[in-house]
């Protein structure tokens, strides 16, 4: 091979390993933000349960009557 050849060779090996190091750190960085969207999803189910729990047990009865105008 050529010198020419080797550093393009050299040059591409590099690159390869840049990129496989990229996507790497992409991929642990996406299974973090996983987690986080998981662990907000089951804060948020949560939240809205109770809220729901406390919108029952404090709303008034509302009786069920026909408006004046009937």
């Amino acid at each position: 091979m050529t010198v020419e050849t080797d550093e393009r060779l050299t040059s591409l090996e590099v690159l390869a390993a840049e990129q496989e190091r990229t996507i790497h750190e992409l991929s642990a960085e996406i299974g973090k933000a996983w987690k986080t969207i998981d662990d907000l999803t089951r804060r948020l189910d949560a939240m809205s349960l109770r809220l729901t729990g406390l919108e029952e047990a404090t709303a008034p009865e509302i009786p069920v009557t026909k408006p004046p105008h009937w």
